[in-house]
């Protein structure tokens, strides 16, 4: 694996590590830093004294919010400058002005903790992190130069110090500089943020993709109704006419009595399909109503219970229509119950469901078939709870936030 920080290269390949670019790299880091430091004190001193004079005159506030600003700047510095010993992606954490024009993107800036985290850092640099940068790198470099520089026979114990120390002085700096380099993360970057926007990104990929499969039921829904269910209607009265140009008791005729027969199985089929697809009950009257509904055609006699205060939101109700319908049609298929339960409450913003059987029990948490209802609620940000001892019963326990309008 290839290392993305300076501290992860002289962990993974000490000896290698002195060979690469990293030890120069944090050279340039610390050396970047002391620059850095000593311009913050600069510009620091120039604004406290301009806050101070201007004061007399009520406008010593301009200056101080000039110096809170000032630390954006240095931070955006110190992000990029953090790339030489730590390659791990770096996010801007401002978000763009409320407002268009420089009064907007003040009142922003402002407005935003990451500002204030800033200046936290920009003065924790100037006070104490660059004078620290500046003395490992004396200590690393000036010290060994100038014992060797003052050999004499009296002081070549000194001498093989400052060899020893510059020889080591890779390791200083670099350990200083994965340090550093993780306290400036630690302010302005935090891998917990970075983590953060990812799971943000995909929880709205996770949505997307939701709502692009809903839409893409509803079109395979219609172009069944419309086309498909239409084609079979067309193709029974063919046959019906058909019928009429044959004699009565004919083998023809019972060719056609089978073809009718079997249209008829194939129509009522696709209907059921079509239902299932979207069924108009749970459009037109919601959750509650579909689910009972779907426990009347049930195999096995189904004890619904579910009370919730009103209509969930679309996406929310359908997920949870076709969650339970998979659960109740892996119970028909592999359980062996002879009743079922669905049980379902809301409290407190959450949505609790318990689908419970009497059947022998033992299901496999880790089975596909729940592999795929735990794959719906976690798109939910809800969680599925798992109880089936060997014979039974088995309990399937669903929690998802809901919040209703």
């Amino acid at each position: 694996m290839q290392p993305t920080t300076a501290w992860q290269a002289m962990a993974q390949r000490p000896l290698s590590f002195l060979t690469s670019s990293w030890p120069w790299r944090s050279v340039a880091y610390l050396s970047g830093g002391v620059l850095v430091g000593a311009a913050a004190v600069l510009v620091f001193a120039l604004g406290l004294t301009a806050s101070l004079a201007l004061l007399v005159v009520l406008i010593g506030v301009a200056p101080l919010v000039g110096l809170v600003l000032t630390s954006t700047v240095v931070a955006t510095v110190e992000r990029r400058r953090l790339r030489l010993v730590d390659l791990d992606h770096v996010s801007d954490p401002h978000r763009p002005p409320e407002v268009p024009g420089l009064r907007g993107w003040v009142a922003t800036r402002l407005k935003e903790q990451a500002t204030w985290r800033e200046l936290t850092f920009t003065l924790v640099s100037a006070a104490a992190l660059w004078w620290l940068d500046l003395l490992v790198l004396g200590f690393s470099f000036g010290v060994p130069a100038t014992m060797i520089a003052s050999t004499s026979g009296d002081t070549w114990p000194w001498t093989v110090f400052g060899v020893i120390v510059l020889l080591a002085s890779p390791y200083t700096v670099t350990s200083w500089a994965g340090a550093r380099a993780a306290m400036t993360r630690t302010f302005l970057a935090p891998r917990d943020q970075e983590l953060g926007e990812e799971l943000r990104e995909v929880r709205a990929s996770t949505a997307r993709l939701l709502d692009s499969f809903d839409a893409e039921r509803v079109r395979i829904e219609r172009d069944l109704h419309d086309g498909t269910q239409q084609r079979l209607v067309s193709l029974g009265m063919t046959l019906g006419l058909m019928r009429l140009e044959v004699e009565e008791g004919s083998a023809q005729d019972e060719l056609i009595t089978q073809a009718e027969t079997q249209l008829s199985a194939a129509h009522a089929e696709l209907r059921a399909l079509v239902r299932g697809l979207n069924p108009p009950v749970l459009a037109d009257h919601g959750l509650v109503a579909a689910i009972e509904d779907y426990a009347g055609r049930f195999p096995i006699p189904v004890t619904v219970d579910l009370k919730l205060p009103e209509r969930l939101p679309r996406k929310l109700e359908t997920t949870m229509y076709y969650l339970i319908n998979e659960a109740m049609t892996n119970i028909a298929k592999h359980s062996g119950a002879r009743s079922a339960e669905v049980h379902g409450r809301y409290h407190s913003d959450l949505l609790v469901f318990d689908i419970k059987d009497d059947g022998r029990g033992g299901l496999d948490p880790t089975g596909s078939g729940v592999t795929g209802l735990a794959d719906r609620v976690t798109a939910l940000d809800g969680r599925l709870r798992v109880s089936s001892p060997a014979g039974g019963p088995t309990l399937l326990h669903v929690e998802v936030p809901c919040r209703f309008a």
